[in-house]
């Protein structure tokens, strides 16, 4: 027997209690807006005339379930190079922490999205409305073209022996005055880990 396990975005609830997980069966997308609409083209992130605009961030986590002895090491990574044009200084970036495993811990460190609806996302590393398990961090945020299969991103380090949740890693996408307009083409992301 081997594990079943899914991946999943969680939107909604309070600090420390996500709302509701969602089964990401094919695709997702970074919205201004708290929500799983993969197909819902009606909060797009508004090219600034100055500064940056901010997707709202996502928690995107591994469900665990079917017979396993343990799952460990848990790393993400994309191919290395995000093709949307985010304009200068703009980018597809994931919550970073400074030492230890970058994912954030689902049930004590969830922080619920937030932001101006329709308008844009509050930045992961703003100190004062950002994502409190990563704005105190040196670096609070990594590149995830920086993130490739050869040189992952470590997301969760547990071992984990039964059915649950792994840490999740934060997305978020960050826009420049320059970026060009429109729908950007699909990018695939990916999770890979151990397990006995």
């Amino acid at each position: 027997m081997v594990a079943t396990v899914n991946v999943q975005q969680a939107v909604g609830g309070s600090d420390g209690s996500p709302g509701t997980y969602n089964n990401v069966t094919a695709s997702t997308r970074l919205q201004t807006k708290d929500q799983f609409e993969p197909a819902d083209t009606s909060y797009p992130i508004p090219i600034p005339t100055s500064g940056f605009k901010y997707s709202y961030w996502i928690h995107v986590c591994l469900d665990l379930g079917g017979t396993f002895t343990q799952i460990n090491n848990v790393r993400f990574y994309s191919d290395g190079a995000i093709g949307w044009n985010f304009g200068t200084g703009g980018e597809l970036r994931r919550g970073n922490r400074d030492s230890g495993d970058h994912g954030c811990p689902m049930s004590s460190e969830y922080d619920l999205a937030t932001g101006t609806e329709a308008d844009t996302g509050d930045s992961v590393e703003d100190e004062t409305d950002g994502h409190g398990f990563y704005n105190a961090q040196t670096t609070p945020t990594a590149d995830v073209a920086s993130d490739t299969e050869a040189s992952p991103a470590i997301i969760d380090s547990t071992d984990h022996t039964s059915a649950g949740k792994t840490k999740a890693v934060v997305l978020q996408c960050k826009v420049a005055n320059d970026a060009v307009q429109g729908e950007q083409a699909d990018e695939t992301l990916s999770f890979k880990y151990d397990e006995i």
